[in-house]
């Protein structure tokens, strides 16, 4: 795992949560902004399955376990996605809550990942 990449997921996800909670605050449905930060989340965690992927190869192995660094990593990938979909077809404000949970969730994965990995 790359330090920077990780503690830069973790900041955008920490911030995703801020975004999701401020929307939440404004009695509004879930709106393109924390939808957004959901998939900006999704999509860094696609780059750390890949960056986890070729990191071995490149002379960086985990230093813990790894099926439990990947059962973080396949979990931590599928939550926001499945919170994102919920989203969309929940337009509810409440929402916005379980998008905060999701945030919060992943944010804790990552660091975990962060110290299996190093």
């Amino acid at each position: 795992m790359i330090l920077w990449f990780a503690i830069a997921q973790i900041a955008v996800a920490l911030l995703a949560a801020v975004v999701s909670l401020a929307v939440f605050a404004r009695r509004s449905a879930p709106n393109d902004y924390a939808l957004g930060a959901t998939l900006l989340v999704s999509v860094l965690l696609l780059a750390q399955i890949v960056v986890a992927i070729v990191a071995p190869f490149a002379g960086n192995p985990p230093a813990g376990d790894p099926l439990e660094f990947w059962m973080y990593l396949i979990v931590a990938a599928a939550l926001p996605f499945g919170a994102g979909f919920w989203a969309l077809v929940d337009r509810k404000r409440s929402a916005n809550l379980v998008l905060l949970v999701v945030h919060v969730s992943v944010a804790v994965m990552l660091y975990r990942m962060l110290v299996i990995w190093g």
